[in-house]
């Protein structure tokens, strides 16, 4: 049986999946904003309950000369020197809240295995074959570049130096004995793969085209003498495979390639989440050994933008480098997923500014969200959740346009979450919970509850309905941007684990019994 017909029958996870990231350098806020991105699609298909698993992988990429060159500075094994900084992203990941499904590591023998496994694929098939290759290498980027990916421009001595048009990366040019990979065969196929919206967001999407009018066959492998640290082709010892056809094929490994039934439940990857700086590599060079394969292609690439800081770009030099370490230590966990969520916008560069930071947590985590559910303490002391039936005839014009915004939310969140603008989807969280803010000025319960009047007392009963089943409502949405105070929120409102999902983010209109909150008058986020 073929894979295909094996994926059709039996494919029920959802495969979502980071880049596994270089550990020539530790981890920085890129690095970061990456991660949380995947993990809250993940926890938004979980809500969603659609799929049978939802799968999260991330990892490390852990070979080539650039991790052999920094192992040598340190005096150090390169393995050890690839633990040292593969632990620190599984620190972070950790210290976030990523709930990664597989970490992968492509040290590890699983991945050997399956890269010996895809070359040999390759080779069967006729698309390898050895040549002398001749042109510019960045080593930086390891990579080759055409003429027409490079440009010439002055050092800081004045001197003229060629540079990637991409990456600015200092270029070299270079002749070796190579293995090679029919890229060019794959022009037509490329082109028609990008035509079915692959690329999210579309604005990415232009710029391949050009790419592949100038396709060359691509260089899959180094000379050993030169690049050590990697894994050698097979029968072939004096010859590296290139390290990014190594680091592409770890998607196949979490799926459980070369087993055709493991991958049948997960293969193709619904997505994968890139920046913008490896798009060529996972939407050109990625299908291109894929269809050499004859294996099924990813549905999605969401590709997102860089980070600046002020508005410059991030620089040792400048000293504008931002430690996520210490971010998450300062604005907490949740706190620094929020801001990368509400601030990060995938069609663009996007600005760390540390007074919006602040402001963001300060203004909508701790006051428009944590501030609602406080200032109701004081006028429910019997930790009533009034329930619809109890306040539908005390209900107005305006309570309704709130109760009609709140359960039209998931769809519009579900709109902006399904194609990573969480960013959207928070605005219009942050807008019900303001409205719902709005009431309670408008009620003054500090005047009613003085009063010993019926109507009074209904008044706050309806108010107590509106703000509860406002922060319901959103803290279910909410749940994968800042999943531990949403969580610590509905176990306040006394909403179960089994009530958290998709489906349940809707008003209640049902006719039930008044339900009640725990008793828990701590902040629920404190202000910075």
């Amino acid at each position: 049986m073929k894979l295909t017909t094996l994926k059709l029958s039996l494919k029920n996870n959802f495969f979502i999946t980071t880049p596994i990231f270089y550990v020539n350098s530790q981890p920085h806020i890129g690095h970061l904003y990456t991660a949380v991105l995947a993990d809250a699609q993940a926890r938004w298909k979980t809500l969603k309950n659609e799929h049978g698993s939802v799968i999260l992988a991330t990892g490390t990429d852990e070979h080539g000369y650039k991790i052999q060159k920094k192992a040598a500075l340190e005096k150090t094994k390169c393995l050890d020197f690839c633990n040292k900084i593969s632990a620190q992203f599984r620190d972070l990941f950790d210290r976030s809240n990523i709930k990664y499904t597989d970490y992968i590591r492509t040290t590890e023998e699983r991945h050997k295995n399956a890269v010996n496994h895809f070359w040999n694929s390759l080779n069967s098939k006729g698309y390898i074959y050895k040549s002398t290759y001749s042109g510019w290498y960045s080593v930086n980027d390891e990579c080759f570049l055409s003429n027409e990916d490079i440009e010439e421009k002055l050092d800081p001595n004045g001197n003229k130096i060629k540079v990637s048009k991409e990456s600015g990366h200092l270029v070299e040019y270079t002749s070796e004995s190579n293995y090679m990979f029919r890229l060019t065969e794959f022009k037509k196929k490329l082109k028609e793969y990008l035509s079915n919206n692959i690329i999210i967001p579309k604005i990415y999407q232009e710029n391949l085209y050009n790419q592949i009018e100038s396709l060359e066959d691509l260089s899959v492998s180094r000379e050993s003498f030169r690049v050590f640290w990697g894994i050698p082709v097979p029968g072939d010892s004096s010859q590296i495979i290139y390290v990014w056809l190594d680091a592409l094929v770890n998607y196949l490994t979490v799926a459980g390639y070369p087993d055709k039934n493991k991958m049948a439940q997960t293969w193709p990857a619904d997505v994968h989440i890139i920046g913008k700086d490896i798009l060529r590599f996972h939407a050109i060079y990625w299908p291109s050994f894929l269809m050499a394969a004859d294996l099924p292609l990813p549905k999605k690439i969401l590709c997102h933008g860089h980070w600046l800081m002020n508005h410059k770009k991030m620089s040792k030099s400048i000293g504008n480098v931002v430690d996520p370490f210490e971010f998450l230590k300062k604005y907490t966990q949740d706190g620094v997923r929020y801001f990368l969520l509400r601030e990060g916008v995938p069609s663009s560069d996007c600005n760390l500014n540390i007074e919006n930071f602040t402001k963001y947590i300060n203004v909508e985590l701790a006051n428009t969200l944590g501030n609602l559910y406080q200032r109701c303490l004081p006028f429910n002391k019997d930790l009533a959740y009034p329930s619809y039936d109890e306040i539908k005839n005390e209900l107005n014009k305006l309570d309704m346009n709130l109760l009609e915004s709140l359960d039209g939310l998931k769809k519009s969140c579900d709109q902006h979450f399904e194609v990573f603008n969480f960013y959207l989807g928070i605005q219009e969280i942050m807008s019900a919970l303001r409205i719902a803010n709005t009431l309670v000025q408008e009620y003054k319960p500090w005047d009613l509850i003085k009063s010993q009047n019926e109507s009074d007392l209904k008044k706050i009963k309806k108010m107590l309905f509106l703000v509860y089943e406002s922060l319901r409502v959103t803290g279910i949405l909410l749940q994968p941007v800042v999943p531990d105070l949403t969580n610590d929120l509905l176990e306040r409102l006394n909403v179960e684990p089994s009530e958290r999902f998709y489906t349940n983010a809707n008003v209640n209109f049902k006719s039930n019994d008044p339900k009640s909150i725990k008793k828990k008058e701590s902040v629920l986020f404190k202000r910075l």
